[in-house]
């Protein structure tokens, strides 16, 4: 079965950056789209990241655009997020996602095509 373990969040001043990883095992991580996510208690998740099967097209929601990045290693079966110029509202615990079934074409950027989640890292951003 498919797994996924986040790290690398942490507490970090606003400005900051951090990198996300996640790592995923139970099949190669080549041919599937992988996401990230993130949720403040109360709050919807909300789909923030995700990078095609290929890693030739990357989706980021307009409140992360230009700021974060998402890449994929997949010879480390790693899928990472990059962030940069953090903002307290960025507070959130960041779960990475990945799909059940492989391709998917524009799928990729629709948080409803993935099935499998980790535990999620916290990331917190004071001002």
């Amino acid at each position: 079965q498919v797994q996924l373990v986040e790290s690398g969040g942490g507490l970090v001043q606003a400005g900051g950056s951090l990198r996300l990883s996640c790592v995923a095992s139970g099949r190669p991580l080549r041919n599937y789209a992988m996401g990230w996510s993130r949720q403040v208690p109360g709050n919807e998740r909300e789909f923030v990241a995700a990078v095609n099967w290929s890693g030739g097209s990357t989706y980021y929601a307009d409140s992360v655009k230009g700021r974060f990045t998402i890449s994929r290693d997949n010879a480390k079966n790693t899928v990472y997020l990059q962030m940069n110029s953090l903002k307290p509202e960025d507070t959130a615990v960041y779960y990475c996602a990945a799909p059940m079934n492989p391709y998917g074409g524009g799928s990729y950027s629709r948080q409803q095509w993935y099935d499998y989640w980790g535990q999620g890292t916290q990331v917190t951003v004071t001002s």
